[in-house]
């Protein structure tokens, strides 16, 4: 199946390496869902993709997801060229023609770029809607949760998935576990909180745009005003590493209090790249069989699908 991608950083580094690693090598290793409706891990080529870089425009995908500010680790496979120029992205709204003319061939367009810019994240879906591709919101901007986008899409029956991919094992999905298993329990949550450090571009722009991002993690942990999301921290000496720190603070049987205090980290482009590899599929298979809008299959995988908050 044919992907474009937007956005060539650490989220695609990881993405376009881990499938040349799982083609090669044959592991499943961190893969949930080795087939999904026929197609693999391994069944995927890119045939577009864009930046806005200049030191990237023009290079191969598969030099282009090296070059700074992109850190995700070299991974220990063959890679080799994928023959696919990275094109200028939009710069404003009147280039969606263009960029819908570059998508010819292309099945689905996944998202990938920073979040925190909602002007580029509709300009790109249009471009995917003129040229007839299924469309992947993976940022925290609202696309999917637009009732007026998911209108057009269903109408021309075209898959529509987003918003905002939750990380394969990251600091919402760890915290929801933990909020629903105190529950489950039936201890009585008295406040929890959760903090998020990063070294990626992302974390460095979330941290200037963090509004939407922090809607999008309190619509993932259905939160009430007992929980908590401090905003993102940029710290560039952990590169692609996130570090979180998870706090519950809670009552049992008698009132007596529980406390637990938690630390996550791991790779974060791994993280989304581990979702995307999933999402790029139920997207195809869902535009192979002309059923447009939301693929039910996708919700887990994200923090903010339809029906949430904006």
């Amino acid at each position: 199946m044919r992907v474009a991608v937007v956005g060539v950083g650490n989220n695609t580094s990881a993405l376009v390496q881990g499938i040349a690693l799982h083609r090669h090598s044959g592991s499943l290793v961190g893969v949930r869902r080795p087939m999904i409706d026929g197609i693999g891990v391994d069944d995927i080529d890119f045939v577009a993709a864009f930046a806005t870089s200049e030191e990237k425009i023009g290079r191969d995908l598969t030099e282009a997801i090296f070059l700074p500010p992109n850190n995700f680790p070299r991974l220990d496979c063959d890679l080799p060229r994928a023959d696919v120029p990275v094109t200028k992205g939009l710069v404003d709204a009147t280039e969606v023609d263009r960029v819908a003319a570059a998508l010819a061939g292309a099945e689905v367009l996944l998202y990938s770029a920073p979040s925190g810019r909602p002007e580029t994240a509709t300009a790109y879906a249009e471009a995917a809607h003129r040229a007839g591709v299924a469309f992947i919101n993976t940022t925290s901007d609202p696309v999917a949760r637009d009732p007026r986008w998911m209108d057009r899409f269903e109408a021309a029956g075209l898959p529509l998935l987003g918003d905002d991919l939750a990380s394969q094992f990251g600091t919402s999905v760890l915290h929801k576990a933990l909020l629903r298993l105190l529950e489950e329990r039936g201890l009585t949550l008295v406040s929890s909180y959760q903090v998020n450090l990063g070294g990626t571009e992302d974390f460095r722009n979330l941290v200037e745009n963090p509004d939407t991002k922090k809607r999008s993690k309190l619509n993932a942990l259905a939160a009430d005003d007992k929980v908590q999301v401090a905003p993102l921290g940029y710290l560039s000496q952990l590169k692609s590493q996130k570090v979180a720190h998870l706090n519950l603070e809670a009552q049992g049987w008698g009132e007596m209090a529980v406390s637990l205090d938690v630390k996550l980290q791991v790779h974060d482009p791994s993280g989304a790249a581990g979702v995307n590899i999933d999402l790029i599929r139920i997207a195809a298979s869902a535009l192979r069989r002309g059923q447009g809008g939301h693929a039910a299959e996708a919700t887990s995988l994200l923090k903010s699908p339809p029906g949430t908050a904006i």
